[in-house]
Order: structure tokens, then C-alpha cells, then sequence
């Protein structure tokens, strides 16, 4: 709780802005966090953490791939001994208690070598260690957390089932109450279960009778209690991982290892999904970083036609794009991850144990959370795969780690519910505040529809200032998501859920204004403090991202239209649309890349 109190000072429940209000809300940019605006205490972590891949992790990637799963226990346990596992996890128990974005700068730049150990780290610090933290009674933190905080003793999550994966409360494992009420008796099975193999306790789900919803349980791993696990998995990716299938037969759990209420499981389970949607996110940063890195610098050194290829074009066009889908998860990421932490600290200072304030931090930005899942998770396996194009054969070898970052950054499209169940939930959950009063899209949507009655205004516009168009274009690319959203609200209603293409088209807008906001009030913000002349390269990531995106809005948003409007309605909208994809002065794109890669070529690594 000392870190929360600490930073008291910054900002009143009042001032911040909500979940989801981004969209009907102007933001500063002095009003987001950046990497730029990490403190020095920040920066030692990240350059400790940084300092531990680069000499435990990376130069054994090839133990990794040859699935030795000792080695990643033994990775684990080292990070355990630096206090890596702890970051998140209060004093009280055992851990540092260093802040939300503290634990996502740790989670990205201990995840990037190899997604074997990310994944390792990623199970144990959060769907592992945080539900007892954030849901346990005094006496399960103080015997379970601080053995978790320190390496002594590894978590694992057992929630899916064969019938039971994004639905993820229909599991059919039981927990029966014994005749003396003094304990359950776990029966089931659970599979693809990170660390099982080598794991010390388990958070089970499992169904009391016949409850609509399920329980959680602590269980710790003693195979003479009714545990039996399957063979390691043999997968595409994160090859050193463990994961496994478990087996509870008339396991015994005592009834004071209930995790929080019965029926309380399922409410677990998607919180523990919104940090971890986050914290995904922060973990595919510094592979984007790699993989970029690795490709610059043998674009430099491979030669063809007597030229080093980091000179065709056609190979600088993908090191920008790289680079410049890095950088917009970057800003994205960690802005959300400062607005997470400025609630918590709210709620604190409104007297919210750390429990309560963390739980309704992270759940007031399940919408951002999402965006950040798809958004970043979708960027990572694009960037590694024009990685391995762009060192051709020496890519598809498995003597290069390109192919191993390629296969690694597939799980992340799966992970934390799959990226076409969190477009749906971005679009629903805006929705649902939006109904709860908690954002008001209804005043916004109307003055949407009265301007596309109206005629528009044909005034030169003065663009003078740096991003003066581009956050005009970001004020259109929101009107454009609120008529389509509020289209298909009034054509289907209660029944919107039902046409999922459309949520997810809809979906895809909302993820593009969010990454390309964030990536042009960092860069507006990096201006204003460093000078334009000095962060060209990054204004021209901010406009190149922007460009795209719309492009992304003018595509799903005419898919969206025309599947629900006709005739008269439907041309309104598709010239609304227009009006809100256009340009007064298209950017130079192939100039923009030009000046992102000469950058990126001399400096021989990614740099921003």
C-alpha cells in the first residue's frame, strides 16, 4: 500500500478520465503517460530487467527451443531471486509493491527474448500469484503469497476444460462439500495449463452443485491427494513452457481454500483476464523491439546486387511499418497502464484497501485492456513475420531467432480470450457503460447524426500548428465509429450481440482511434518538451500510423453500413463517412518511411 499512498498526489477520481471516454472525450496530451516520462527508479528496473535477459535468457534461446523444461525453472527461479515475480505483489506479503505500470514495464522487457519464459513469467505473476492477492482472505495471502513473490513456489490456472474455453463458465469439474463440512472434493479434468509441470499450488474452478456460476479454489500440487497430470503438450510456439493436462480425482481441498465467495469464480476469472489482456500486451512489446532490431541489422550486413538490402525499398518499407506498429504499442500501452494506475490511486485515497482499488483500477479499462489484446498481440505476429522476409532463407532456419519469434507470437492471438471474442467484448462493454451513464455516447451520437444532415463547412482550415489535422482527423475518425455504432444500435438493439461481423468491424475502428491517438498525443507531447527538429522520425510513426488507420475505418466502416442500412440512410451514411476519412492535405507516405528507416538503418537497431 506504501506506493499507493506515495503517489496520492497525482490526480482525484474526478480528473481521470473513464474507461472508454476517449472516445467522447478530447485528450491532451499532457493529460498520458509515455516511456519518455519513466522516472529514474523506473529506469533502473528496466535496465536491471534488461541486463537479466540479456545474460540468462537470450544466449539460451536454443534451450528453450530444445523444450527444456527445467531450464525454464530454473530462468524462474533466478528472476524469483531479483525480485522479478514480486513486483506487483504488496509489501505486506513479500513483494515491492511497485505500481501498475512498473509491473507492465517489467512484464515487457522480461518477455521479449523467447515466448517459453514469457509465458512462464506471465502465468505465475498473474493468473498464478494475483487472484489470491486481489481475492484472498488474510490468512491465504499471508501462507501462499509471499513463498509465490519469491520464487520458492510457482502458481498455475486451471480454467479451461475441453468444453469449456471462451465460455469459460460452463466448466463441468465439481467441488463436493464433505459430510463434516470440512472440506471439497475436486473431480475433473483441466487442460492447456501453464507451469503445471512444475508448479506448487493451482487456482482451480469448479461448479458446487448446481451453480449458475463457479467457485474458485486454492489447491496445492501433492500428487498422493488425486492429481494426476497428462505428458507435456508439444506445440508451435513457447516450446519450453510447460503445459499440461490435469487430473482431479476426489481431490481434498480444505473449505477454508475457497478464493473468495461461491459462485464467485467466473468474476475472478474475467478480471484476472483484464489485467492479464494488459499485461499481454506489455509482454509482445520488447519481442516487437527484437525482432525489429534483428532484422535492421542484417539488412545492413546482407549484400545483394553490391548493395546492403536495407537500401531497396522494398525492404525499407517493411522495417517502417515495423518499427512503426512498435511504437504505437508502446504509447497505447503504457497510457492505459497509467490510467489503470491513477484510479487505483483514487480509490485508495477514497479509502479503498489495495484489493478493491486495484480490482476497480483494472476493471474501469477492461475496454482499453481489450483494444490492447487485439491490437498488439495482432502487431507482433505481422512484425515477426516480415522479420523472417526479410531474412529470407536464413528466416525460415531455425539457426536464426526469427522463426522462433514467429512461432511464439502466435499464442498472444489466443491467450486471454481470443482476439475476435475481445472485439466483440471493446464493442459490448462500451455499450454497457454507455448505458450505466458511465460514458455518454447517446449526446455525441445525436450530434453526429444532426451534422450529417447539415452542410459542411467549406472554411480553410489552419493547420499551422504540428497535428493540427492529424487530431481533426482523429476528432472524425470517433464521429465516424459513433454513427456506425449508433446505426447498428438503433437497427438491432438488444439484438446487436447476435451479429458478431458487425461488432467486429466496429470493433476494428475503435481499436485504430485508440492506438492512433495514442501515438500522436506521445509524439505532440515529445515535441513540446524536446523540440520538433529533434523527434522527426517519430512524428512521421505518428502520421504513417494515422494514414493506416483510417484507411482501416474507411474499409470497416463501409463493410458496417452497408450490412445494415438502405437507400436513403445508407448513402447519408456512406458520405458522412467520406467526410470523415478525408484529407485536406494527404501525408507524403513513402516519404514518412523513407525518414523512419533512414533512422532505423543508422542507427542499426530499433531506436525510439
Amino acid at each position: 500500500m506504501n506506493y499507493y499512498i506515495n503517489q496520492l498526489k497525482y490526480k482525484e477520481m474526478s480528473d481521470i478520465t473513464r474507461g472508454g471516454q476517449f472516445l467522447v472525450k478530447e485528450t491532451k496530451c499532457e493529460d498520458i503517460f509515455t516511456p519518455e516520462d519513466f522516472n529514474e527508479e523506473q529506469l533502473m528496473m528496466r535496465d536491471s530487467v534488461k541486463e537479466f535477459v540479456d545474460k540468462e535468457i537470450w544466449p539460451y534461446k536454443n534451450r528453450f527451443e530444445a523444450k527444456d523444461y527445467a531450464f525454464t525453472e530454473e530462468t524462474m527461479k533466478k528472476a524469483g531471486d531479483l525480485g522479478f515475480l514480486s513486483v506487483a505483489v504488496p509489501e505486506a506479503y513479500g513483494g515491492m509493491e511497485m505500481g501498475f505500470v512498473n509491473t507492465c514495464l517489467v512484464c515487457d522487457y522480461i518477455s521479449g527474448a523467447t515466448g517459453s519464459f514469457s509465458t512462464a513469467f506471465g502465468a505465475h505473476t498473474g493468473i498464478g500469484t494475483m487472484p489470491i492477492t486481489l481475492y484472498g482472505t488474510e490468512e491465504q495471502k499471508k501462507k501462499y503469497v509471499p513463498k509465490l513473490a519469491s520464487g520458492e513456489w510457482f502458481g498455475a490456472y486451471c480454467l479451461t476444460e475441453p468444453g469449456a474455453g471462451s465460455d469459460a463458465n460452463s466448466g463441468k469439474t465439481k467441488a463436493v462439500l464433505s459430510e463434516d463440512g470440512k472440506y471439497y472434493s475436486i473431480t475433473g479434468g483441466k487442460m492447456w495449463i501453464s507451469n503445471a509441470g512444475f508448479c506448487s499450488l493451482f487456482i482451480v474452478f469448479a461448479r458446487i452443485g448446481d451453480d449458475k456460476n463457479i467457485t474458485g479454489f486454492i489447491v496445492e500440487n501433492d500428487p498422493a491427494n488425486g492429481i494426476t497430470m497428462n505428458a507435456e503438450e508439444h506445440k508451435l510456439g513457447i516450446r519450453a513452457s510447460s503445459t499440461r493436462q490435469v487430473f482431479f480425482a476426489n481431490t481434498k481441498v480444505p473449505v477454508e481454500n475457497m478464493l473468495s465467495e461461491r459462485g464467485n469464480g467466473f468474476k475472478i476469472a474475467m478480471n484476472s483476464l483484464n489485467v492479464g489482456r494488459i499485461k499481454l500486451a506489455a509482454a509482445c512489446l520488447d519481442a516487437q523491439r527484437r525482432v525489429t532490431s534483428g532484422a535492421v541489422k542484417y539488412a545492413n550486413e546482407r549484400i545483394q546486387f553490391n548493395t546492403a538490402i536495407s537500401q531497396f525499398g522494398a525492404i525499407r518499407y517493411k522495417l517502417a511499418e515495423m518499427a512503426t506498429s512498435c511504437y504505437a504499442g508502446e504509447s497505447a500501452t503504457y497510457r492505459a497502464a497509467k490510467s489503470i494506475e491513477d484510479r487505483i490511486n483514487a480509490r485508495v485515497a477514497e479509502g479503498n484497501s489495495h484489493q478493491e482499488a486495484e480490482l476497480k483500477g483494472v476493471e474501469e479499462f477492461a475496454i482499453e485492456c481489450s483494444i490492447l489484446k487485439v491490437a498488439v498481440s495482432e502487431d507482433v505476429q505481422n512484425c515477426a513475420d516480415e522479420g523472417i522476409q526479410i531474412l529470407g532463407g536464413m528466416g525460415f532456419s531455425e539457426d536464426t531467432p526469427m522463426e522462433s519469434a514467429w512461432r511464439d507470437a502466435r499464442i498472444a492471438r489466443i491467450y486471454e480470450g481470443t482476439n475476435e471474442i475481445n472485439r466483440m467484448l471493446s464493442v459490448g462493454m462500451l455499450i454497457k457503460k454507455a448505458m450505466k451513464g458511465h460514458v455518454d455516447l447517446l449526446g455525441p451520437a445525436s450530434k453526429v447524426q444532426e451534422e450529417l444532415m447539415g452542410i459542411p463547412s467549406f472554411d480553410t482550415p489552419d493547420y499551422s500548428e504540428l497535428f493540427a489535422e492529424e487530431k481533426e482527423m482523429i476528432g472524425k475518425l470517433k464521429k465516424a465509429f459513433l454513427m456506425v455504432a449508433g446505426g447498428a444500435v438503433q437497427k438491432y438493439g438488444p439484438d446487436l450481440d447476435g451479429h458478431q461481423q458487425l461488432l467486429m468491424a466496429a470493433a476494428d475502428i475503435l481499436i485504430e482511434i485508440y492506438m492512433a491517438e495514442s501515438t500522436i498525443l506521445r509524439t505532440e507531447k515529445m515535441a513540446k518538451k524536446m523540440g520538433e527538429s529533434k523527434v522527426q522520425e517519430q512524428i512521421a510513426m505518428a502520421k504513417l500510423y494515422l494514414y493506416k488507420a483510417v484507411d482501416v475505418v474507411t474499409q470497416k466502416g463501409k463493410e458496417s453500413v452497408i450490412s445494415f442500412a438502405e437507400g436513403d440512410e445508407q448513402r447519408m451514411m456512406l458520405m458522412g463517412l467520406r467526410r470523415f476519412t478525408k484529407y485536406t492535405n494527404m501525408p507524403n507516405i513513402i516519404g514518412l518511411r523513407e525518414m523512419i528507416t533512414t533512422k532505423l538503418v543508422a542507427e542499426n537497431e530499433y531506436c525510439f
